[in-house]
């Protein structure tokens, strides 16, 4: 298992006020993200944990753009792969972003 951790400045926080949200199912080509409002302000970390060895530099990438373009500020969000392709990969954070900006109950 490879454990993979990006650590980000967000433009700005996430919205909503929902604590978690899950987005996805670990199963064969999928993944799973727990998305956790728990950080400061415009702080964002994805940890990542994938049985998948030597893709570093794709995740970054990926990591990278959701960032610049979702902007997570206050989430960590929590990525166990079943090796999932890299556009899988953005539309679960997009997913879990998306769940966890709506309002709580």
């Amino acid at each position: 298992m490879e454990n993979l951790t990006f650590r980000h400045q967000a433009a700005k926080p996430a919205g909503g006020t929902r604590k978690t949200a899950i987005a996805g199912v670990v199963a064969s080509g999928n993944l799973e993200v727990l998305a956790e409002r728990v950080l400061p302000g415009t702080e964002c970390v994805v940890e990542i944990a994938t049985a998948a060895h030597g893709f570093g530099p794709v995740w970054e990438a990926v990591v990278a753009d959701f960032v610049a373009r979702r902007s997570p500020g206050g989430l960590r969000l929590s990525v166990n792969d079943g090796g999932a392709r890299p556009d899988t990969v953005a539309l679960r954070l997009a997913q879990a972003q998306r769940l966890i900006e709506e309002d709580a109950p």
